[in-house]
């Protein structure tokens, strides 16, 4: 059962009566399971099934998705960076690097046409991906400018995340004291 999960494919006669036949291209309903299991995956920590099921849905090519694509776009960057950062067998680098790139080329277009709103996705994209290659007081700043950002938006979820992932950042460099301050704000 946990390879046909993993896989995509429908494990019940209810799903299939639900939503149609998720192996079909052209079903409305299908592009939408994708998008949302893929950030279900993303916010449960499943970094192989977010990036299946992002791969599946940013292949979609129907006009009416531009906001979820924008979305997808940035959890796919930021699921990207999980896979880098945990070496996980099976996942090229390149790809990765490839798709981490073109995701902050997109949140920097969409936050040059709407600030307010992608913003802090563009920040805290910088900020990983600084993080990553050890540029500390780059991503230090970006982590702080994403969770302003989000702040200032309303977005507490995505501040929350903001606060989470510096604070996983501090605490992987050994400032236990700056993590747990990061941790508690992304509680509040």
């Amino acid at each position: 059962v946990s390879v046909l999960i993993d896989k995509g494919d429908a494990t019940s006669i209810q799903e299939k009566a639900a939503f149609g036949d998720l192996n079909v291209t052209g079903n409305k309903q299908r592009d939408v399971v994708f998008y949302h299991r893929a950030i279900r995956a993303y916010w449960s920590g499943y970094t192989e099934r977010c990036r299946y099921y992002s791969e599946k849905y940013m292949s979609i090519t129907w006009p009416e998705v531009r906001f979820m694509k924008l979305q997808m776009q940035f959890y796919h960057g930021l699921n990207s960076l999980d896979i880098l950062k945990k070496k996980l067998r099976g996942f090229s680098s390149v790809k990765c690097k490839e798709a981490l790139r073109n995701s902050i080329s997109v949140m920097r277009n969409a936050a040059a046409h709407s600030d307010w709103n992608y913003a802090n996705k563009l920040c805290l994209l910088v900020a990983e991906q600084q993080a990553l290659s050890c540029d500390h007081i780059n991503a230090i700043k970006l982590y702080d400018a994403s969770i302003e950002s989000a702040r200032k938006s309303g977005f507490i979820h995505e501040q929350g995340l903001a606060c989470e992932k510096a604070g996983f950042y501090h605490k992987r460099y050994g400032d236990v004291c700056k993590a747990a301050e990061y941790f508690k704000q992304a509680r509040e």
